[in-house]
């Protein structure tokens, strides 16, 4: 396994910036040097609709976009939850991304602007994530969507949220999730083989991952509740969790933990597609610019996201 060039040329470009990194910052700074970096590295496609609306989040309302592919009745969905730590990011910075996945899987695409932290610390995020799925589930019929064809999916702590809203819905016998896409997701807090190999130098670091963290959690005690870390989540739960397509990449500090979930999902008998880009580093879907493998992963996981629900309505016939 080797860095591709393109990667290798972007950490290049970041190194010769000379912009400190995000740990280094405020967090209103952090949130405005990944939206900048977002705009830069993505150019969004055209799309058949774009909504924005305001829904009832845990604490406060919540903005929500949905992305709509084609003009048709019903279409399958996928509710979205945005990556940055759960402290930056929002709809803008995702944009992007939310669009190609619309548009190259058919599906509406619902993207949550969850609350962030500092100012909402966990379990707040994670209520809204639920919260969130809740309402497109009982609004499916006015939104055009499929109830019965509802998955989330998310990058980084997006995933995290994606992987612990499937336990959530279980749980409380909520809202039917018939599929989760993680994209380097963040699993738990273990310090993996990737984690010290890949922690400093491929974008993301361990000094970066701390401030997330510090920002994030309530207390060091958060990091054994399973809806912080889905590899967690109990074995006796794991096996109810619905079927996962989840992608890694190879210079990244979180691959041995999307691996790790993967396989736990495997041994308790849930179908779980596992995809690592080997060449490439930490968030390099919302880099499409400047990765050729960007765009390839984006157009490899919506296939299965399309190809996923089009096996289901054909078992149901």
């Amino acid at each position: 396994m080797t860095l591709h060039p393109q990667a290798r040329a972007l950490l290049d470009m970041f190194e010769n910036s000379s912009a400190p990194s995000l740990d280094q910052l405020s967090v209103p700074e952090a949130r405005a040097a990944y939206a900048k970096m977002c705009k830069l590295l993505n150019k969004p496609q055209e799309i058949y609709k774009v909504e924005d609306m305001r829904i009832k989040g845990y604490q406060d309302d919540i903005s929500i976009r949905i992305y709509t592919p084609k003009e048709e009745n019903i279409l399958p969905a996928l509710v979205y939850f945005h990556g940055g730590g759960w402290v930056i990011g929002n709809l803008e910075t995702h944009d992007a991304l939310c669009r190609a996945l619309a548009n190259e899987s058919g599906c509406k695409v619902i993207s949550v602007d969850y609350s962030l932290s500092p100012e909402e610390k966990f379990p707040v995020a994670v209520e809204d994530a639920y919260l969130a799925v809740q309402w497109t589930s009982d609004h499916a019929e006015q939104l055009g969507i499929d109830k019965t064809a509802i998955a989330v999916g998310g990058d980084s702590a997006g995933g995290n949220l994606a992987a612990v809203v499937c336990y959530l819905a279980n749980q409380r016998k909520g809202p039917s999730i018939k599929y989760q896409m993680l994209f380097y997701p963040s699993t738990g807090y273990a310090r993996t083989s990737s984690y010290e190999k890949y922690g400093e130098g491929y974008h993301l670091t361990k000094a970066t991952m701390n401030w997330f963290q510090m920002h994030y959690l309530n207390s060091i005690e958060d990091r054994n509740n399973p809806l912080a870390a889905p590899m967690n989540i109990p074995d006796s739960q794991t096996s109810k969790l619905p079927p996962a397509y989840i992608m890694t990449a190879g210079y990244d500090p979180l691959c041995d933990g999307g691996e790790m979930y993967s396989q736990k999902l495997e041994k308790a008998g849930v179908e779980s597609t596992y995809v690592c880009y080997a060449g490439m580093i930490h968030g390099f879907l919302t880099m499409t610019e400047p990765l050729d493998d960007s765009k390839r992963a984006i157009k490899e996981a919506a296939y299965a996201l399309r190809n996923h629900f089009k096996k289901t309505e054909a078992s149901s016939i």
